[in-house]
């Protein structure tokens, strides 16, 4: 996974609006997951763009996200509920790009790729 250039803008955006007063690897979790739960607008059509051995997605497979996993599942990665054959199964965000989402959706999503992308963890 290639670093990003850093991005100003988007930079600001996590540290003033999504974790202001995040102090550590908790907070940073609960704010990450407060952002992402009030601003991606489910459900949304999403494509596997990373295989994990965790996961059973192959790359290039759509999927209909339909919400965040339990808080307590996203204390070290943010993962979201997917409809995959006939169950839900939570994967990571990281694993997915939306397709043909509402704007503020394609923009959160990308907020989370870029923050890990640019070597932070949870």
């Amino acid at each position: 996974m290639a670093r990003p250039a850093k991005d100003d803008e988007r930079e600001e955006r996590i540290d003033m609006e999504i974790m202001p007063d995040a102090n550590g690897k908790i907070e940073q979790a609960i704010s990450w997951y407060n952002y992402l739960s009030d601003t991606l607008e489910f459900p949304f059509s999403a494509r596997c763009i990373a295989q994990r051995a965790t996961s059973p997605l192959e790359l290039g497979e759509k999927v209909t996200v339909t919400g965040m996993a339990s808080d307590e599942e996203c204390e070290h990665n943010m993962l979201v509920m997917i409809k995959w054959k006939r169950r839900q199964l939570a994967i990571p965000l990281t694993q997915l790009e939306g397709v043909n989402v509402e704007e503020e959706t394609q923009q959160a999503i990308e907020d989370w790729h870029y923050w890990v992308k640019r070597g932070h963890v949870l």
